[in-house]
C-alpha cells in the first residue's frame, strides 16, 4: 500500500513539472506573437520569475548607443561621471585599456574601444542611478508594464505578473542585459558580457 502511495505521488508530481513546463513554453510563445519587430526576438524562455529573451538588435549589443570613443559617450549623455582608466588582462598574456564610468551610487560601466570593431565596446556595468537612460528610454524606477512596453506591443498582464527577472540576451550570448523589478518598478539593471575577441 505504501509503495503504491510513493509511485502516486511521484507520478502527481512528474506530471505537475510536465504541465508547469508546457504552460510556461505556451506563455513564451504567445509573447512572441506580442514583440516588436526591431527587437528582433527569436526565442523567449519563462522559468518560474524570470523571463529570457534571445534578441538579435544592435541594441543589446549597445544598450547606451555605439560610440566612437568614450569621451564621445561622456559628453554625449550630459551626465557627470567619475573616471577610472586601467588595464585588465585578457587570455593571461594581453591587456586591455578599460575606463570605468562610475556614478555616486555605486553605479559603473566598464567600456573600452575595440580596434576591431572601432567602437566603444560594453564589459559590463551596474545601474541603480535612475539618472541613467539607455539607448531604449529604459532607466531605474519605471514600471513594470512601461518596461515590458519597450519589448513588446501589447501582452496579457498575467503573462508579467510573477516576473521578478527579465533578461534580454544578444543572439551570439556576448551581451545580457538582467533588469530586476521590486513589486512594480524596476530595481536596477545589470550587464553582463562574454567577448571572446578583443
Amino acid at each position: 500500500m505504501k509503495r503504491t502511495l510513493v509511485i502516486a505521488i511521484m507520478l502527481l508530481l512528474a506530471g505537475t513539472t510536465f504541465a508547469q513546463q508546457v504552460a510556461s513554453r505556451a506563455k513564451a510563445l504567445r509573447m512572441m506573437s506580442f514583440s516588436r519587430p526591431e527587437y528582433q526576438i527569436k526565442d523567449i524562455k519563462v522559468y518560474t520569475d524570470t523571463m529570457t529573451i534571445i534578441s538579435l538588435s544592435r541594441n543589446v549589443i549597445y544598450p547606451f548607443g555605439e560610440w566612437t570613443s568614450v569621451e564621445q559617450y561622456i559628453t554625449g549623455n550630459q551626465l557627470s561621471w567619475y573616471r577610472d582608466q586601467g588595464y585588465r588582462h585578457y587570455y593571461d598574456s594581453m591587456e586591455v585599456s578599460v575606463n570605468r564610468m562610475r556614478r555616486y551610487d555605486d553605479s559603473y560601466i566598464d567600456l573600452y574601444y575595440s580596434i576591431w570593431t572601432k567602437k566603444v565596446e560594453l564589459l559590463g556595468g551596474y545601474i541603480a542611478d535612475p539618472d541613467v537612460k539607455l539607448d531604449n528610454g529604459l532607466q531605474v524606477g519605471m514600471a513594470k508594464d512601461d518596461v515590458f512596453r519597450v519589448f513588446f506591443k501589447r501582452y496579457p498582464r498575467s503573462y508579467t505578473s510573477d516576473i521578478a527577472v527579465l533578461k534580454v540576451v544578444s543572439g551570439a550570448g556576448e551581451v545580457a542585459e538582467i533588469y530586476t523589478f521590486k513589486g512594480q518598478r524596476l530595481r536596477h539593471i545589470k550587464i553582463e558580457t562574454a567577448y571572446k575577441y578583443y
